[in-house]
């Protein structure tokens, strides 16, 4: 592991390499602790360079065994090669030179999970961002593609599948005992889509017959006698296919299509060309083992790396700053994909559900950085929710600003004109600006500026003039390394509801440029006039949550209701609740730090059960609906002092408020919305059991409520029902019999399945309270957890630190300490779980003094460290720097 505090690279020092990589021949002789690699590349001086400028490869950690330039044995004066660089001076100055590198490495100690690793007898690549390097000596950047050649050598009995990226030309057997597998990828790409893979594994086969009539194998790898749990995988894989064609026009291009499970993955999924490689949650699913959250991932994922074969391997990244141009557009792609396959409205609430908790939070602390950051440290640091969730927002305010048609030319330009390409943002953003004649120079400052905007809007009705007045103010915060910001184009969709319910239709507007139901805010402060309204309107905005943005529109209870009843944009009349119910909830959260009665508000119980009992909206809203804002939203709302036990009192009171005043409706959805027949992942099957599931939550804060969830538990026949009716009992009623008896009964019948015991685990590390941390230490000995595989880690210590408010930031300051000694175990095997576990402190300023001075003594412990990777350095001298 690299120790060094690590060099910064800054965005304004891009330059190409000297040197043109033509292609790549990889021949692998592999072996668990002495895998022989022979890399054959093909350079040519680029024009221009300097013509006694050296080659320079990377490397990571590696042994040179061999060098060769033209295959003549290349003299020690003519290179310097440490372990994590290879300099080769004394090069041809115009033709073409092959330079040969052999390395051995060792797979199986191979415990960052990153280059080629073995893990479970299988032989696995991962190579994004950086990864190749631990490989072989290489020019390991974005910008640097090739055709591949690769060759896999390996002992026939214990590895019968040998797989590599693009179209398999051949195999058969090598020597005694051995055989091989060639491959051959034909689209020039860079080194971190390069993916081997070799074991034994089962096969999951099918074909798909592309738009042009092309028949494509479709081939999904996992462990023998997982085979059946892969039939909901190789179905999304067909429906994202078939998508892209006919939204996007975009064909698959090769003749293979491969994907490989995996139970050790640092990541989701990798979209290697041709081969993707998954953590296996995402790939394994049937409704014994699976909750419907499980089918939607799974869905989602499996859609996300196959849009990659366009929007990030035929056209691919300039530079790592370049990150959002494929993971933030990608995103929004499966975004779309999954709104179109489900509901639109309820993956659009859960979109933002998300980008809220977990974006918001990184753009108000000191992880800030903007969507294309312009320096950094430790690239693996910067695949966060701002590059993946923020840049997908972008790209949806592209869209929401063109129209769906002019984003569609904007597109086709792109795929046309920078196929095959090293793209960057510039490069995207200009193709639309072309198709549209739009001038996105303002528009642009979403990718360069950090921090979360904050829009302050105040109306008022003038009912002798028949107008409605607007005005609105934009402010972005200041970030690290950002002090001053320049007003951004914000795309606000707006509706003026009528009391009837209707939409107003002013006869003019003017004050800035308004297209079809959006106002363009652009300048700080801007004043809209709406004329010709009869009757005082009350305004709907950001509907859709079309601009990603903090509003402050102090809307009354009354308004909001009205919002909540009528909009015909369901995801504005689930914002409108929300409103209802944040001030309740911030209001119970001071109470509660002070001592005081908590109430709740009528407006807000009678708005949010009237829409939990309206059959006319689909179940799937209504569990949306009813899921208040979490803990952590109040607390990112409150904005500092924050005590996460007085914000978990104060909610849990909200929610016996709601249980009271609503239980008939509770017992009746409870009833009602139960699924018969065989277990099916459709929307609507998912949406009943939402709800009911939704029901029976609120049902566990009334009489008998440990006896509900204990029959609901014990009957259900689906794994949602199940792992929800456990986490009522874990969370609820933590000291019951009847809890422990559920917890038991789960792990005896899912002791062998790895997956499901990550729920076992992450449902206990989830209970809210101080005692939890003991029963995390002693989960932590039980024989089911293992320290190595991230799957464990990140269920066990990871859904701790980020998703149990009260248990982590105890008083005592006892669950910084339990962290800051968990990173700095997991750091020198793997730095990159580590570095992500450790960003669960990313608000610790926003807690009261004395947890807070907890929490930096915590980091401080681990900043003191003398031996650190440069991925967890990065991460807690950026948070706890003044």
């Amino acid at each position: 592991m690299r120790t060094d505090t690590g060099q910064i690279v800054h965005l304004a020092d891009y330059r190409p390499t000297d040197f043109i990589l033509e292609r790549v021949d990889l021949t692998f002789e592999l072996d668990p602790t002495a895998t022989r690699l022979e890399a054959r590349l093909i350079f040519h001086r680029r024009d221009g360079a300097d013509p006694k400028a050296p080659l320079v490869l990377d490397g990571d950690e590696l042994t040179l065994a061999e060098l060769r330039l033209d295959q003549n044995e290349l003299p020690p004066a003519q290179f310097d090669v440490t372990p994590d660089s290879l300099v080769i001076r004394d090069l041809p100055e115009a033709a073409p030179f092959e330079v040969t590198v052999i390395t051995i490495i060792n797979p199986e100690a191979n415990g960052q999970l990153m280059g080629l690793y073995r893990t479970n007898g299988v032989y696995c690549t991962q190579c994004e961002a950086e990864g190749f390097r631990r490989i072989t000596y290489f020019p390991d950047r974005p910008d640097v593609l090739a055709p591949y050649t690769v060759t896999i050598i390996a002992d026939k009995a214990t590895n019968p599948v040998l797989l590599s990226n693009g179209n398999f030309l051949g195999g058969g057997n090598y020597d005694e005992g051995r055989h091989f597998a060639a491959w051959f990828d034909p689209f020039p790409k860079p080194s971190y889509l390069f993916a081997l893979v070799a074991g034994d594994l089962g096969i999951v086969e099918d074909t798909f017959t592309t738009m042009s009539g092309r028949e494509v194998a479709l081939k999904i790898y996992v462990e023998h006698g997982k085979e059946p749990r892969a039939a909901y995988a190789m179905d999304a894989l067909k429906r994202s296919m078939r998508w892209d064609e006919e939204r996007f026009g975009r064909e698959y291009d090769l003749d293979i299509f491969m994907i490989v499970a995996v139970s050790d993955f640092n990541m989701g999924a990798m979209e290697n060309k041709g081969l993707n490689v998954f953590n296996d949650k995402y790939v394994l699913a049937d409704p014994e083992t699976a909750t419907d959250q499980d089918y939607a991932n799974i869905e989602a994922i499996i859609a996300h790396e196959y849009f990659h074969n366009w929007t990030g391997n035929r056209i691919t990244c300039r530079d790592w700053f370049q990150l959002c141009l494929k993971e933030g557009l990608t995103v929004y792609r499966d975004h779309e994909f999954s709104a179109d396959q489900r509901s639109r409205a309820v993956k659009r609430i859960a979109e933002v559900r998300h980008l809220k908790s977990e974006q918001f939070p990184e753009d108000a602390g000191p992880l800030a950085h903007p969507v294309r950051p312009t320096t950094y440290r430790e690239i693996n640091n910067f695949y966060t929710t701002t590059v993946y969730e923020k840049g997908s927002e972008v790209t949806r305010m592209i869209a929401t600003i063109l129209g769906r048609d002019r984003f569609k030319q904007g597109m086709d330009l792109y795929f046309e004109r920078h196929d095959g390409d090293a793209a960057t943002v510039e490069d995207f953003v200009a193709c639309f600006a072309e198709v549209s004649g739009r001038d996105l120079t303002q528009f642009s400052r979403w990718y360069h500026q950090a921090g979360t905007p904050m829009v302050t809007a105040s109306a008022e009705y003038d009912a002798a003039s028949r107008s409605f007045v607007l005005t609105l103010e934009q402010n972005v915060p200041p970030t690290p390394g950002q002090s001053v910001k320049e007003p951004m184009h914000i795309p606000l969709s707006f509706a003026l509801i009528l009391d009837n319910g209707s939409i107003g239709e002013p006869s003019s507007i003017t004050g800035g440029e308004v297209t079809d139901d959006v106002l363009h805010l652009t300048e700080r402060h801007q004043t809209f006039t709406f004329s010709g309204i009869g009757a005082r309107p009350v305004l709907s905005l950001n509907r859709g949550f079309s601009a990603p943005i903090n509003l402050d529109f102090r809307q009354t209870p009354a308004d909001l209701a009205h919002i909540a009843r009528h909009d015909s944009d369901l995801f504005a009349r689930w914002q409108a609740l929300t409103d209802l119910a944040l001030p309740n909830l911030l209001q119970a959260a001071r109470d509660a730090r002070d001592g005081k009665e908590i109430s709740c508000d009528p407006a807000f119980l009678t708005a949010l059960l009237e829409v939990a009992g309206d059959g006319n909206l689909e179940p799937a809203f209504r569990a949306q609906a009813l899921a208040l804002p979490s803990e952590a939203d109040i607390a990112r709302e409150l904005g500092g002092n924050n005590d996460p036990d007085a914000i978990h009192a104060g909610r849990q009171a909200i929610l016996a408020h709601l249980a009271r005043e609503g239980a008939a409706t509770f017992e009746a959805l409870f009833a009602s919305m139960r699924t018969e027949g065989a277990f099916t992942p459709d929307a609507a099957s998912a949406g009943r059991r939402a709800l009911r599931n939704s029901a029976l939550s609120y049902l566990s804060y009334l009489d008998g409520g440990v006896a509900r969830a204990a029959d609901a538990f014990a009957s259900a026949d689906n794994m949602t029902d199940m792992t929800q009716a456990l986490t009522v009992l874990a969370h609820r009623f933590p000291g019951e019999a009847a809890t422990a008896n559920a917890l038991g009964a789960f792990l005896k019948r899912f002791d062998d399945n790895p997956l499901v015991l990550d729920k076992w685990f992450s449902i206990q590390a989830t209970i809210p309270g101080v005692a939890t941390l003991a029963r995390v230490r002693a989960l932590m000995e039980d024989p089911h957890f293992v320290a190595t595989n991230p799957n464990r880690v990140r269920a066990l210590i990871g859904t701790f630190a980020f998703a149990n408010p009260t248990g982590f930031n105890r008083k005592d300051g006892e669950g910084y300490r339990f962290l800051a000694r968990q990173i700095l175990a997991i750091d020198p095997r793997n730095p990159q779980l580590a570095a992500r576990i450790l960003t669960s402190m990313r608000s610790w300023r926003s807690l009261e003094p004395a947890r807070a001075e907890h929490a930096r003594t915590a980091l401080g412990e681990i900043s003191a460290a003398a031996s650190l990777s440069t991925d967890v350095r990065d991460i807690v001298e950026r948070m706890i720097q003044d």
